[in-house]
């Protein structure tokens, strides 16, 4: 650990191509190029799901969730091949282990909405899009920024494995020390992951805070001091 902590703060480190701002700027990168595919596809399958049949919406929900137990490793390597070195199709893994979370959570943030709320959104004269729009997507927010929120944090932790094709990130530097010996750089590599993994989960904590209706955010609790 502590060899880690001095690779970590070593000035040298932060400077040239293989620094830690070109490493890092690589690995969120990726992530965001991976989130920004799974919430395109996962937030409008998880939302057409809510009004299909329950059955469809089973049969979808489980494939999804299927391709999470495939081998990120193996298949990366297999799409990276079968592609002849592609980067972009190598990122496939990545978004198959990013579409479920979100998937899911949208389509579990509508189900959950009490019918009485359609109905009374039905009756003010709205069509069944602007009910979708104004009424269902922004009370399944809570629950649909939590799955973006799990899938960010797998991305960054995963995406580590983009470094056995050399596409670069952190995870090279686990690449790096472990093959070479170098087990300070592998360490402050895993320590700059764990980092980027908890600034993520902060960042999508509050977001989803800000972007939940004012109604349907927590109250802070109120306690007033007793005299002693």
């Amino acid at each position: 650990m502590n060899d880690g902590w001095r690779w970590l703060t070593d000035g040298a480190n932060w400077h040239g191509p293989d620094g830690i701002p070109v490493r890092l700027a690589e690995h969120l990168g990726y992530t965001l190029l991976v989130l920004a595919v799974a919430v395109l596809v996962g937030l409008p399958v998880g939302l057409l799901l809510a009004h299909a049949g329950r059955r469809t919406a089973f049969t979808v929900i489980n494939v999804a969730n299927g391709f999470r137990a495939l081998p990120t490793l193996g298949l990366l390597v297999l799409i990276f091949l079968l592609s002849a070195g592609s980067d972009l199709a190598a990122l496939v893994p990545l978004v198959a282990l990013a579409i479920p979370p979100v998937l899911v959570n949208t389509y579990e943030g509508v189900r959950q909405i009490d019918p009485r709320v359609r109905d009374a959104a039905l009756g003010m004269g709205m069509t069944g899009r602007q009910v979708l729009l104004r009424v269902e997507l922004p009370l399944a927010v809570p629950l649909i920024m939590v799955g973006a929120r799990t899938a960010a944090v797998q991305v960054v932790a995963t995406a580590t494995v983009a470094a056995y094709i050399n596409l670069g990130g952190l995870g090279g530097y686990l690449m790096d020390g472990i093959l070479l010996r170098q087990y300070g750089t592998a360490v402050g590599g895993s320590l700059l992951v764990v980092l980027l993994a908890v600034a993520v989960q902060i960042l999508f904590t509050y977001t989803g805070r800000l972007l939940t209706p004012r109604g349907l955010r927590p109250e802070p609790n109120n306690r007033k001091e007793i005299p002693g």
